[in-house]
């Protein structure tokens, strides 16, 4: 009997999951799952749970800084998922099987307000360095102004990146754009892959908020436009490049914020093809629903729908908001690791 999960499979999408737990990565990867991604909130949480205090002990006695210690702790954790996926690498000559690995959120910290050329400077290098000789991991490079001027040079340098903090069509027609000037500077193509997170629900809450003259039919669905016409404007631009490799989205941002949407609402929404990276407890519910998942990732709403949309939602606005909210989200997490091995010497050098 076909599973939920191997539904959701079967209409095409490639499922991530949004956690290097490695507990997780290696339920996960039985149940299909072919990649991961991390960010600092993870690590931190995982950090947290005193799974890992017997590294953290070692890093200290070794002379490490709070800084040096979050970034090893940070690359052994991706590393060790990275190992559960190269097969899948492999398998797929470089095609899948990726975990991501993100540059230093700090970087765009509003409150270090680093001069622009700086910013950029310092992502291409920790992009450079992070990367250096993992096959099978993608650096995460934000659509912020800074990250954006970095992306030529970073996949020029053979760098394989996953573009994420994507809200609209511009950042993305902005992200592909230089992702594309970097590739056609290599050698070769082969082994040139990219990907674009485009982030979902928090479309949805800022609509319902700052749009609440939506219609019932089309509040909640702004999030699903967006990311269904990216989707088909990626394919479009790709199709005739020559690229042996699929250049996909990742549909990030999969977890519904509202009470009365189900948990597997963009799940399904979006199934068919490409990448979803879902939390864990999505991936939880997608399994126990009981449901057959079917190809909707073409299927756009109601002419009546993307018209009220249209009219309505000033994307250049929802784009300048979630940015914001999400460049505080990027740089905070950082600081709350940093705080949290800070207190773990504390603890541990007592």
């Amino acid at each position: 009997m076909t599973t939920p999960i191997q539904s959701l499979l079967s209409t095409g999408t490639k499922l991530w999951l949004d956690s290097v737990d490695p507990d997780l990565v290696l339920k996960n990867r039985a149940d299909g799952a072919t990649g991961a991604t991390s960010n600092p909130i993870i690590v931190t949480d995982l950090l947290a749970s005193g799974r890992f205090d017997d590294q953290i002990t070692r890093l200290i006695k070794e002379g490490l800084d709070d800084d040096q210690i979050a970034w090893q702790m940070t690359d052994f954790l991706v590393r060790d998922a990275q190992d559960v996926f190269l097969p899948v690498w492999q398998q797929t000559a470089g095609n899948d099987g990726y975990v991501s690995f993100e540059v230093d959120p700090l970087l765009e910290d509003p409150e270090l307000n680093l001069p622009h050329q700086q910013r950029v400077e310092q992502t291409i290098a920790l992009a450079r360095k992070w990367s250096t000789g993992h096959r099978n991991r993608m650096m995460k490079v934000p659509a912020t102004p800074a990250g954006l001027d970095a992306l030529e040079e970073i996949v020029a340098a053979d760098v394989t990146v996953n573009v994420t903090l994507i809200f609209t069509l511009r950042q993305y027609r902005a992200a592909r754009d230089a992702v594309w000037r970097g590739a056609l500077r290599r050698d070769t193509l082969d082994g040139f892959k990219s990907v674009y997170s485009i982030f979902i629900s928090r479309q949805d809450a800022y609509a319902e908020k700052a749009v609440p003259e939506l219609s019932t039919e089309a509040q909640g669905m702004v999030g699903i436009l967006n990311a269904k016409r990216t989707w088909a404007e990626n394919r479009t631009f790709w199709a005739d490049k020559g690229v042996p490799l699929d250049q996909e989205i990742v549909f990030a941002s999969t977890g519904t914020k509202r009470p009365e949407d189900p948990p597997w609402k963009y799940v399904a929404a979006l199934a068919g093809s490409d990448i979803e990276t879902n939390p864990p407890a999505t991936n939880e519910a997608v399994a126990a629903s009981g449901l057959t998942f079917t190809r909707q990732i073409d299927q756009l709403p109601s002419e009546a729908v993307i018209a009220e949309i249209d009219q309505l939602v000033d994307m250049d606005r929802l784009e300048e908001v979630l940015m914001a909210e999400g460049i505080a989200k990027f740089a905070k997490p950082q600081k709350s690791l940093l705080e949290l091995v800070a207190t773990k010497r504390q603890e541990m050098t007592a």
